[in-house]
């Protein structure tokens, strides 16, 4: 017998060791072993699913800059190109959780790269404004099965120490997919007007890597434990562990499905989910973190964040390569958290990013509410408005304020370039189909090579438009680093293996229907209570999420998944699943001194 297994019986016999977690601790490869690449390995090839979602959730932001022009959308067909892609991923990821207890984590993984990848095609090559919602559906099936079921894979095949971090990878990827996304977007704005063609196609490209990749990547060992297959989960626990010493850890999933099993009442998962008092309570906070993840507003700053920008004073040339910075700061933020997540903890980190959005979106809300304050004035429209002195009466010519101009999708405003505040025209825009710079019908900015004027559509030229891109970023500083993984880490942490699946899709289920609320919502939203009323919105829910977190979300760092279920049993079912552990660890180490 080994030093290590006579330490073990000592433990038990002294009382020292309350869990069968413990021992997989010990037995579990130190630091320094090979374990750690293997599954840093694998959880970067399975998070490229994260990169596809980054990326389309990026690059909407730069291409509907071309796109509406190019389609002439109206705003509610511009909302529904936007938020198709959310829809189809909240219904599919519902779907996922079907999926991924049936074929397993991996070759759901390996269905979202294929579907995802065909997607982008269809939008590549579409032709019509259908074709192009159609192709948007079906990325967004992809991102379904993907955004559900990574979390999932990458949690079940991590060890306790590192789970945070890997699970917070597939956020880091997000940003990638978005910061590669604008300078795909920036690189082909120029090729007006059809480059969010290649904008859009150039996503199956991850898509085709990921799925070849997949066919060399081992299923989940928890799911194959879960459909009897121990010794596929023994080999595949030995991959990506490094070590052959793994019963210990196989052997407590193993008792862990057993006794979910017996203490569980019958029926349907969705029946015994709701009959489960810990497992709803795991449900509720689980849904509210995925809630007000997204009501915070995020989508709006990563799907509008162009349109943001330029609502707040810039052109559509500048604006779609300004999505940069924001995009950029969250990116290198996440690594913030990556490296947090296993210090501070889920919780802590959790309220102090709802602490830095909240003041981020007041940052955005107040430059927005300043710039409707001291919007320039027009006055020009009936002195200047054509060069022989002709007056043209339309309804562009009645604003006396930029805002009220630019508010109207029919109008633009005119100005000198050089003189901006000391008043301009509001004149209607040339109705030309596709058109590859937009000038005014008449008037002084109907000449776009006229470099002396500006014709602003959807825009007012303004002196606090910094704070649009400073707010986008305070946003992403504070967002990235916590309310950005921490409801998916959680969330692939706190259910029991039997109820993992079915939870884990319905939470993210939320999480893209509130996605698709906000996007949708959104252009109306600044069209009904003004731009900066939206944000206020925003900040007061944000707010509200902070204190749920603070009231209801326990820590889970450095805990076993196994172990984590019971931070939400009462004292009596915990002490009553320490006894069955503490049972099975004796028998465990009894059955192996006799070796």
């Amino acid at each position: 017998m080994s030093d290590s297994k006579a330490g073990s019986v000592t433990s038990i016999s002294d009382g020292r060791v309350d869990s069968m977690a413990e021992m997989v601790k010990d037995d579990a490869p130190r630091e320094g072993q090979g374990s750690r690449f293997y599954v840093y390995f694998l959880s970067c090839f399975a998070t490229l699913g994260g990169f596809l979602f980054g990326y389309d959730t990026g690059i909407v932001s730069g291409s509907m800059l071309l796109i509406n022009p190019y389609f002439s959308l109206t705003t509610v067909w511009t909302e529904a190109i936007v938020s198709a892609t959310i829809a189809a991923a909240a219904f599919f990821s519902i779907v996922a959780g079907i999926s991924t207890d049936f074929l397993g984590r991996k070759k759901t993984i390996m269905l979202a790269s294929f579907v995802f990848s065909i997607g982008a095609v269809v939008m590549g090559a579409a032709g019509g404004k259908e074709v192009l919602l159609v192709g948007r559906i079906i990325v967004g099936m992809g991102i379904g099965f993907a955004s559900m079921t990574v979390p999932v894979y990458v949690a079940e095949a991590a060890p306790p120490t590192i789970r945070g971090r890997l699970v917070t990878l597939n956020q880091l990827f997000i940003t990638i997919g978005i910061v590669v996304s604008a300078l795909v977007a920036g690189a082909f704005s120029f090729l007006k007007p059809e480059g969010w063609r290649y904008m859009l196609g150039l996503a199956g490209v991850p898509g085709v890597i990921q799925f070849v990749g997949f066919f060399f990547l081992p299923e989940s060992p928890r799911w194959l434990v879960d459909k009897g297959r121990i010794d596929e989960a023994r080999k595949v626990l030995q991959k990506i562990r490094s070590t052959d010493n793994v019963q210990m850890e196989l052997q407590e999933i193993q008792d862990n499905i057993e006794m979910d099993r017996r203490n569980s009442p019958g029926g349907s998962a969705l029946a015994r989910i709701f009959k489960t008092p810990h497992v709803r309570k795991a449900l509720f906070i689980g849904g509210g973190l995925q809630l007000f993840q997204q009501l915070c507003g995020i989508n709006t700053v990563i799907y509008y964040s162009g349109s943001i920008i330029k609502m707040a004073g810039f052109p559509s040339k500048f604006a779609i390569w300004l999505v940069m910075v924001p995009n950029t700061v969250n990116f290198l933020a996440t690594f913030i958290g990556i490296w947090l997540v296993e210090k501070l903890g889920r919780k802590i980190l959790t309220v102090a990013s709802f602490a830095a959005v909240v003041i981020a979106l007041i940052v955005l809300a107040v430059g927005f509410q300043l710039s409707a304050v001291y919007t320039p004035t027009i006055s020009k429209n009936t002195t200047e408005l054509m060069d022989n002195g002709t007056v043209i009466q339309d309804k562009c010519a009645t604003y006396s304020l930029c805002e009220g101009c630019i508010n109207n999708k029919k109008c633009g405003y005119c100005f000198h370039a050089d003189s901006a505040d000391s008043g301009g025209s509001c004149l209607a825009p040339s109705q030309i189909e596709k058109r590859k710079e937009i000038d005014s019908e008449y008037g002084r900015c109907n000449d776009t090579d006229n470099s002396d004027f500006t014709y602003a559509v959807g825009y007012c030229p303004t002196d606090y438009a910094w704070m649009a891109i400073l707010g986008l970023t305070l946003f992403l500083l504070g967002f990235a680093p916590g309310l950005g993984p921490m409801p998916w880490t959680i969330n692939s942490e706190i259910f029991p293996l039997w109820a993992r699946g079915t939870c884990i899709a319905m939470t993210t289920a939320v999480n893209w229907v509130c996605n698709l609320i906000v996007s949708f919502t959104f252009l109306t939203l600044t069209e009904t209570i003004t731009k900066y009323g939206t944000f206020w919105l925003f900040g007061g829910i944000c707010f509200l999420g902070m204190l749920f977190t603070l009231v209801f979300v326990p820590e889970t760092k450095g805990k076993t998944l196994e172990e984590v279920e019971m931070l939400f049993m009462t004292p009596e079912q915990r002490e009553e699943r320490r006894a069955q552990s503490q049972q099975s660890a004796e028998k465990y180490v009894y059955s192996n001194t006799k070796m």
